[in-house]
């Protein structure tokens, strides 16, 4: 039997997802007796197609499910999808735009079947894009966070905080979007510094010819002022305190307060005060009794009380008739060039508006209190721990929630109000009639939910919370999450205090925070701005396994990393090593019945179990700590530079000779390879683990592989393996080096005290004349020529190269070796220097990096005397 030379991902990968499918690996039971392990998905927005940080976040997801199953747990990994209520409004809109119209003008009815339609068509690519992924989630689990039960859970939710006294109505500064014509919380606005200008503007004293200056950025709000504030201590202004001004342009009487929120050191020392416009003059306008006078409206335009003059117009386009009309009344004193910081939607970038509004507002002290307590104690971790600082700043100082949004898609606010009698209701379901009068002229909120108040029931809510599901018992709380460092806030906060206030849990035992992906200039990878790389075309022309290995072994826990194309040349190549040396196994696999039992092992048989055991012991290590880029990268050592580069090619030579000892464990660690790798690259791995076990179940169903058993004295004599790896690789290197080609036979001379090496490198001379065309003979005293040094471990061996020798270019190979010696140097010792690795690592690993860092700086000392 023949298989191809290429490996070629597409036919594969189709065909290996259906077989998982339809043998239903994904599902998960509840009634299993084996111990359990559940994930939820940070379920994607339909606002559009997946990109590539969605792939590196689902493939983490799927890496640790694979991993979870083959070491024999019972694993729900549940997925879904979020409505995104203000992200899908603004892609609908501008769908809309593009016809000249808004959500006006089609109205509410007809928004709401596009919005449905929307989610109907990203449901459907999304879910293909995971599974093209290769993510093996529970599909028959499958939720929406607007489906039925979903939205049971939420409207439950709400009435619950309103009728324990948690959420309120009120008049608040909220930030409004005049675009999206809603409100937002704080963690849905942007902040950004442009460039703007610093106004000085004369306030008159009333009756007098003095004036107080004051500096604003926003000249448009001064038509709404209601005080101008000045700091008590500030001795420029104790004459003023209590003094009457007459406000630019609108006329009206406002008084010189005093407080110590104004900061001296900003412009003059005074400022406006617009508490229907800023959320500091908010403050002070509630704490001195201030009017509040609404000079902006919810479109961002001007309204009375302000003057005709400025009404209707653009809050921009009033600032300019706003600064001419003062400078021509002498009351502009100067401008100054100012970086001016804004706030922006964070979904369309407009700059928003601080307007007075009544909102819907959740209390977060108690609830915060507990979300601070469950990390501080050490119940939920953040992985890397640098996270644990970011999340719990923001809960120390953190404000009460808006919850109310002014759109149409999402979830309606489940209160309702009596149009006789003004009774509020918060209730499940629509009442019949008030609770109070006992009228039917009853109305319900158009509000509508802040999406995150439903993607923060996410863990329990699509396990069957509010009833008590078998999910509920046996996989909640579930094990880890694996999220964005953008949404600690926005979303796993709030994830945190609402499975403690409903469920009395944690609702994960990890967090694990991924590195953010940036293009190759280091600029964030955006859909809308055309930013970024598509992993579908990824997939298309590297396949699933390369995009997977690629972004598994660049994800090193850092706070972000670069990514072009190319890099995916890296997944690519490895998948076609994989291939090639499957297919050579093969050609001789087919063949094993013609082997000939060979009782004896060589000792690289023994290295390479050996080296086998020690990734073995790294893999679990480097996963049960989520350090996947070194899971990737020990994978890609072991297999390309040990077991293909060495252990195959010294094989070759004994394959030949039909030895069925070195076939054999040859494919017994091929296979074991195999099951280490499925998590991370599962379609080539099934194929070829079928190629050779031709059974009909999944490399899945195999359990996790046990290490190799080596006798100790076995263990003594593996350094005589990497004695000749280093000889050969050395001498090929002198080779190129001295540019002497392979057909001219060399001589070398061994010097060594340790007998062991002298006799096994006798033994081994037909595999070093083989590979490198070099006669290995004892050292002598009295020979001599030019020779080309190598440093071996338990002595030295001198190549006769005779002319060919150039001492520059040796001093140069020295250089190099050391070079890449000080490169594993260093490697080893920031992990023994990395606190955290020092705490998590078993003591094997510990003791392997000493002895590996002692046998490197003595080969450094002998090559720097050399040199």
């Amino acid at each position: 039997m023949e298989i191809k030379k290429v490996y070629e991902p597409k036919e594969i990968e189709k065909k290996w997802y259906s077989f998982w499918e339809s043998k239903e690996y994904y599902k998960a039971n509840p009634d299993s007796e084996k111990p359990k392990f559940s994930i939820v998905i940070p379920p994607p927005n339909i606002t559009g197609a997946l990109h590539i940080g969605h792939a590196l976040n689902n493939t983490i997801q799927d890496i640790l499910s694979r991993y979870k199953r083959m070491a024999g747990y019972e694993v729900l990994w549940l997925p879904g999808i979020d409505h995104a209520s203000i992200a899908t409004h603004y892609q609908i809109e501008r769908e809309l735009k593009k016809e000249g119209k808004t959500r006006f003008d089609i109205g509410k009815e007809e928004f709401l079947k596009k919005a449905w339609a929307w989610k109907e068509k990203y449901h459907y690519l999304i879910v293909s894009q995971l599974k093209g992924f290769g993510c093996l989630c529970d599909w028959s689990r499958f939720r929406f966070t607007m489906d039925e039960e979903y939205s049971y859970t939420v409207r439950y939710a709400f009435v619950y905080y309103y009728k324990k006294g948690l959420i309120y109505r009120d008049d608040r500064i909220i930030n409004w979007c005049p675009r999206c014509r809603t409100a937002l919380s704080d963690l849905e606005v942007k902040h950004k510094e442009i460039d703007g200008f610093l106004y000085y503007i004369r306030y008159p004293l009333k009756d007098s010819k003095d004036y107080i200056v004051v500096a604003t950025t926003r000249p448009e709000t001064m038509l709404g002022d209601t005080a101008v504030a000045v700091n008590p201590f500030d001795e420029r202004y104790k004459n003023y305190i209590n003094k009457t001004l007459i406000l630019p342009l609108q006329e009206r009487e406002i008084k010189v307060i005093a407080d110590e929120m104004v900061d001296i050191e900003f412009g003059t020392g005074a400022v406006k005060v617009t508490p229907s416009h800023d959320p500091n003059d908010f403050i002070i306008g509630k704490k001195y009794n201030l009017e509040f006078v609404k000079v902006i409206d919810e479109d961002g335009k001007i309204i009375p009380p302000a003057k005709e003059r400025y009404c209707n117009l653009d809050r921009f386009a009033a600032r300019e008739l706003i600064v001419k009309d003062l400078r021509e009344k002498g009351l502009l004193e100067k401008v100054e060039n100012y970086k001016v910081p804004v706030g922006l939607c964070a979904r369309c970038e407009t700059i928003i508006e601080p307007l007075i509004s009544k909102q819907w507002f959740l209390k977060m002290a108690e609830l915060a209190k507990r979300a601070i307590e469950v990390v501080e104690k050490g119940e939920v971790k953040f992985v890397p721990k640098r996270w644990t600082k970011v999340y719990l700043d923001w809960l120390y100082n953190i404000k009460d929630w808006c919850l109310s949004r002014q759109l149409w898609w999402g979830h309606q606010i489940p209160v309702y109000y009596c149009l006789d009698c003004e009774e509020i209701m918060v209730e499940m379901e629509k009442p019949e009639k008030c609770f109070k009068c006992n009228s039917k002229n009853i109305k319900e909120e158009e509000d509508v939910l802040d999406t995150w108040f439903s993607s923060a029931l996410w863990p329990f809510a699509t396990m069957g919370y509010p009833k008590n599901t078998k999910e509920l018992e046996v996989f909640y709380p579930t094990d880890v999450l694996v999220t964005d460092p953008d949404i600690i806030f926005l979303w796993v906060a709030r994830m945190v205090f609402s499975s403690l206030e409903f469920l009395n849990k944690i609702p994960f035992k990890y967090v694990y925070i991924h590195s953010t992906v940036l293009n190759e200039k280091g600029e964030r990878m955006s859909r809308t701005k055309g930013i970024g790389i598509d992993p579908q075309e990824i997939v298309n022309e590297f396949g699933a396994d390369a995009l997977r290995f690629t972004l598994t072994y660049l994800e090193s826990q850092s706070q972000s990393f670069r990514l072009s194309k190319d890099k995916f040349i890296i997944g690519r190549n490895f998948a076609n090593k994989i291939w090639n040396a499957g297919r050579l196994l093969f050609s001789y696999y087919q063949e094993k019945d013609s082997f000939v039992e060979e009782k004896k092992e060589k000792v690289y048989d023994f290295w390479i179990k050996e080296l086998f055991n020690q990734l073995l012991r790294k893999y679990d290590f480097y996963l049960k700590n989520y350090y996947f880029s070194l899971l990737a990268q020990s994978l890609y050592s072991f297999f390309w530079n040990n077991y293909c580069d060495w252990y195959l090619e010294l094989n070759k030579e004994r394959f030949r000779k039909k030895d069925k000892r070195a076939l054999e464990i040859s494919l017994e660690v091929f296979y074991n390879f195999l099951k280490l790798l499925h998590p991370i690259m599962p379609f080539i791995t099934e194929e070829l683990w079928h190629l050779f076990e031709k059974k009909e179940k999944s490399i899945m169903e195999e359990k996790m592989p046990e290490p190799f058993s080596i006798p100790e004295e076995k263990v003594q004599e593996i350094f005589l393996c990497e004695e000749l790896i280093s000889l050969i690789r050395n001498i090929r290197n002198i080779r190129a080096n001295f540019a002497i080609s392979k057909g001219i036979e060399l001589k070398g001379y061994l010097k060594t005290d340790n007998e062991k090496l002298f006799h096994f490198l006798e033994e081994e001379k037909e595999i070093v004349k083989k590979m490198v065309n070099v006669e290995i003979l004892p050292f002598r005293k009295e020979i001599k020529g030019e020779f080309s040094k190598i440093i071996l471990k338990e002595g030295d061996f001198y190549l006769e190269v005779g002319d060919f020798f150039n001492l520059d270019k040796e001093k140069k190979r020295f250089q190099k070796e050391i070079e890449e010696l000080e490169k594993i140097y260093n490697e080893i010792n920031e992990n023994l220097n990395n606190e955290e690795f020092l705490l998590k690592a078993r003591r094997e690993i510990i003791e392997s990096e000493l002895s590996k860092k002692r046998e490197i700086e003595e080969k450094l000392r002998r090559l720097r005397e050399l040199l």
